[in-house]
């Protein structure tokens, strides 16, 4: 006779308060958060037609019921259009109608029904602290979104824009970004917009 050993598993404990918290907030904002996709268009040296070529992807988040997206403008530069996708699958065109280079900022329109405009909230950036906490949250493969935590760790920080113009007052975060969040929001504790991720700083550039 064999005996299979099994395993003794427990039962999972109740959540601790910021756990809690912190989910509560990704259910509540990642809805409002969309993959972009770059787009531009090129001449097939073969054929001579020009198509429509993915060069990069990024990050957004809805701004309002109007359909606007609020991106970096790293993401969308060179673009000739955009390819929004939502965060329940669906996919839009976008159209650039605003960019600020010098602070790497740009806003896309899509156009889409109400129902499916989970406009995020928005906060202010006036009043942090450092040690504070924050999310930050991104969609860099268009399949699902991404979250992760950290505070803020520095305020007054400077960057340089796509433009080589430096940017003022910038925040620092520990929480770990990669490049496909770039244009996703960074959030506070209750869940509204205080910043747009943006850079990594890094030693090796």
């Amino acid at each position: 006779v064999v005996y299979e050993a099994r395993p003794i598993t427990m039962p999972a404990g109740d959540l601790g308060s910021d756990e809690k918290s912190t989910i509560a907030v990704f259910k509540m904002s990642s809805p409002s958060v969309v993959h972009i996709t770059n787009i531009a268009q090129m001449r097939n040296v073969i054929t001579s037609s020009v198509d429509d070529v993915p060069q990069g992807t990024g990050s957004g988040f809805i701004w309002d019921d109007a359909g606007h997206i609020v991106t970096n403008y790293h993401v969308i530069e060179g673009a000739t259009s955009t390819e929004v996708t939502l965060a329940d699958g669906s996919t839009f065109e976008g159209k650039i109608i605003g960019t600020a280079r010098d602070k790497d900022l740009a806003v896309i329109k899509i156009d889409a029904p109400p129902s499916k405009l989970a406009k995020i909230m928005i906060g202010t950036s006036a009043d942090l602290q450092v040690g504070q906490k924050v999310l930050a949250i991104g969609n860099p493969f268009g399949l699902d979104q991404t979250l992760t935590t950290g505070v803020i760790s520095g305020l007054g920080r400077e960057i340089v824009s796509p433009a080589g113009r430096p940017i003022h007052d910038v925040i620092q975060t520990d929480a770990a970004i990669n490049p496909g969040n770039s244009g996703g929001p960074l959030l506070d504790s209750a869940g509204r917009v205080i910043g747009v991720n943006t850079q990594i700083a890094s030693p090796t550039g």
